[in-house]
């Protein structure tokens, strides 16, 4: 249904390189729950997903707030950029394709992010394709092993039809590719600049 969501999820790029198996962040602590809410007569889908990563903060924020690379490594997402930069607040525009079975729907979204360095990151959308999107990215140090917890919740309601029985189901497995994607390419990333 949707790696446009993944996009707008996202909001992250990281460079397309292999993790080193030993490397690899241990996936079994990602944690990702999608329900379907009732918010002021409108029904939209509410995220809460969590992971853990070996790279300490600073690294995790550089990742996450290179939004124009984003094109690099997220399916289904043609172009990521930047169209305005004032301050802690940056406009940016995607493009891509939101599939679903046998449907493809052209997605375009221009979305206001918010940055808290060096914890949090607030998504919000401007225009576009959804009828509702909001999400938040918090980052946490992790103390014992110098790395950093980071938690994504999101409300969002696209702007097309999607099954509501399978659509929390549909949601659910593209977060947790994405989650997995993100941990995975932040702490290969981490892996190759302190090797």
């Amino acid at each position: 249904m949707t790696r446009l969501f993944l996009c707008l999820l996202m909001l992250c790029a990281v460079p397309a390189t292999a993790p080193a198996q030993a490397q690899a962040p241990r996936l079994d602590k990602l944690k990702v729950d999608v329900k379907r809410i009732e918010v002021d007569g409108q029904r939209m889908y509410e995220v809460d997903a969590s992971g853990s990563v070996l790279a300490p903060p600073a690294s995790v924020w550089k990742t996450l707030t290179t939004y124009e690379r984003m094109s690099e490594f997220v399916p289904d997402l043609t172009s990521c950029r930047v169209l305005s930069r004032n301050g802690n607040e940056v406009i940016i525009e995607q493009q891509g394709m939101a599939r679903f079975l046998f449907m493809n729907h052209p997605i375009h979204l221009v979305v206001r992010a918010l940055e808290s360095p060096p914890s949090a990151i607030d998504i919000a959308l401007i225009s576009g394709d959804m009828r509702h999107y909001e999400s938040r990215w918090n980052l946490y140090p992790v103390p014992e092993t110098g790395g950093t917890r980071i938690v994504f919740s999101s409300r969002l309601m696209p702007g097309f039809y999607v099954p509501g029985m399978l659509g929390t189901t549909m949601i659910r497995g593209d977060i947790e590719r994405m989650m997995a994607a993100v941990l995975t390419r932040i702490d290969s990333q981490y892996a190759d600049k302190s090797s």
